[in-house]
């Protein structure tokens, strides 16, 4: 398969990534930071689930375990991450992370998560400019499929807050050109079902 370039998107094999993404330096404290990102539905946390099973379980921390209303900055989520997670990691300890469950309304039970060679942070602005990412991995699809995707998921009552979700996420990306600076670019099209 040739080099992934932004230019030439394709689903990489996700063993020879795993491989590749070990290899590289540190990039938090002991930790090499692995950013999924691109626009909601289009696959990214699909995609991180199988990519931390093939680094053989490594930590995966999504956006979405953090509260962020729909009508919020898309980086809203970013200052806790940073204090539970990134800070943490960068002093060589553990991370700390309550994660927030939208269907309750609640956060769960503090979870521990010690240093490990390979982290996956995923959601929108997983790549932003101030992560301190080893490595940027952006995905995106047609906007028609990411909304038929979301409205799957979370229900069409949701339909006019993901219109203007996505709006406000388009902004972030364009004003952050986060996918110029994207080590591997996926179609979200290609991605198989959960």
């Amino acid at each position: 398969m040739p080099e992934p370039t932004p230019d030439r998107p394709h689903l990489p094999d996700r063993p020879g990534l795993a491989a590749r993404l070990r290899a590289l330096p540190p990039s938090c404290g002991p930790v090499r930071l692995v950013a999924v990102d691109g626009p909601s539905g289009a696959g990214k946390s699909t995609f991180a689930r199988r990519l931390a099973a093939a680094l053989d379980g490594a930590p995966l921390i999504g956006s979405d375990d953090f509260r962020v209303p729909w009508d919020a900055d898309p980086l809203t989520w970013w200052p806790p991450f940073e204090t539970g997670v990134l800070g943490p990691l960068r002093a060589g300890r553990p991370a700390r992370l309550r994660r927030f469950r939208w269907h309750e309304e609640t956060y769960g039970p503090e979870e521990e998560i010690p240093p490990a060679p390979v982290m996956i942070v995923e959601g929108v602005g997983a790549a932003w400019r101030a992560c301190p990412a080893a490595y940027r991995i952006w995905i995106d699809a047609p906007r028609p499929l990411r909304r038929a995707r979301v409205l799957e998921r979370d229900g069409a009552v949701f339909a006019a807050a993901w219109d203007a979700w996505s709006e406000r996420e388009r902004a972030h990306f364009t004003a952050d050109a986060t996918r110029r600076r994207a080590d591997l670019i996926i179609d979200g099209t290609a991605l198989p079902p959960r």
